[in-house]
């Protein structure tokens, strides 16, 4: 298999970083943070216009086309920067739902609004009672004349608090788990009915908790049977932030190696210790094997074979969760005092690789959920 970057991959890759290293420093990024969406507008047009929030839509719809690799690639220099747009939750989980969902009308509306960056989404299914089961929906979808009406709640909606519409799941029929009776369904944030808490997760990082009271609402495509959409959405979800969370340890390992380099103590650089070589060394090859998770994750993120995907998708869920924890912890302690501060970006790294460990099923989960699948 060919691992090498196409040509207009890596011209990607070098304008991401451009725009990225001249607007996104540490200090410039915690004014961005105390904006009242929790992210900066300006860097969201400035996406626009470079094409990323059409980036993996399909031409025929106001896309370019893109591929999960071309994700990835924009997801890990997020990851290298921790930017705070909410381009997972708008591009990412709401595009692969309109994606695999919506139907071509809907499609025509929505993916040219989601490119220019008029339209930011975010999608609400988790519920309190759900922990990672995909499955456990109680929020209810009545038919209403020619739409639906919804009540319940939704939780930990990632940047549920600054979109214009929510994807919405909810049970037309079934029980609490019965697989089937699921759908999805399109919500103005700002309809009678919609009541939205917001708060800021563990690395700043904007959510929302949301409660739905006869909220009207519009089908996303043909309603009953929208499980496996949502499972597709996680599974892309999963490689996005591996994606990210492999930005970050590259951050953190360089922040690290030059840290052993220039801290002085005893009369000699902390860099000087062998030990200290040895640990920097071992957090590169984590950092590496997740990076070829990661690209493991988004190669298989789109494949036919259901079986085959999600168990490479919690493969890489697990993998890249574990690398992640092993250098962020290593960067912390190599830092030392400094490290644990909130006015240095290490400890900012660690909490933003720690919260991607915990979303879309935590390390646990998917070691459980293999052990199924393998049998």
């Amino acid at each position: 298999m060919d691992f090498e970057f196409t040509e207009e991959q890596r011209l990607l890759r070098e304008s991401l970083d451009r725009l990225l290293g001249d607007s996104y420093e540490f200090a410039q990024r915690k004014t961005y943070l105390a904006e009242p969406d929790g992210f900066s507008r300006a860097m969201w047009a400035q996406y626009a216009e470079l094409g990323l929030l059409g980036l993996p839509f399909a031409e025929e719809h106001g896309g370019f086309g893109g591929s999960a690799v071309d994700v990835m690639i924009v997801m890990e220099a997020f990851g290298r920067v921790l930017a705070l747009e909410p381009y997972l939750a708008t591009v990412v989980l709401a595009g692969k739902a309109i994606e695999h969902a919506a139907t071509p009308a809907q499609k025509e509306t929505l993916i040219p609004q989601i490119a220019d960056g008029s339209l930011r989404l975010a999608v609400a299914h988790g519920e309190r009672q759900a922990r990672y089961d995909l499955n456990d929906v109680v929020t209810t979808a009545k038919k209403a004349g020619s739409g639906w009406r919804l009540d319940g709640a939704k939780s930990v909606v990632v940047h549920g608090d600054s979109a214009d519409k929510l994807i919405v799941s909810a049970r037309i029929s079934g029980d609490r788990h019965d697989p089937g009776g699921i759908g999805l369904f399109l919500v103005d944030a700002q309809a009678s009915g919609v009541a939205r808490r917001a708060y800021p997760m563990r690395d700043g990082t904007h959510a929302a908790d949301i409660a739905l009271s006869g909220v009207e609402a519009e089908a996303l495509g043909e309603p009953g049977a929208a499980l496996a959409v949502i499972e597709h959405i996680a599974e892309a979800a999963i490689a996005a932030t591996s994606a990210e969370a492999v930005g970050a340890m590259e951050t953190m390992l360089n922040m690290t190696v030059e840290y052993l380099k220039t801290r002085v103590q005893f009369g000699r650089p902390i860099g000087d210790n062998q030990a200290l070589q040895h640990r920097a060394t071992e957090m590169m090859i984590a950092m590496e094997q997740g990076r070829s998770l990661a690209m493991l994750a988004s190669v298989m993120v789109d494949d036919e074979d259901v079986a085959k995907r999600a168990q490479d998708l919690s493969t890489a869920k697990v993998g890249v969760g574990q690398a992640a924890r092993f250098v962020s912890q290593n960067a912390v302690q190599l830092h030392g005092g400094i490290g644990m501060t909130d006015e240095y970006a290490v400890g900012h790294y660690f909490r933003r690789c720690m919260v991607i460990e915990h979303s879309f099923g935590d390390t646990g989960y998917h070691l459980s959920k293999l052990a199924a699948q393998i049998g």
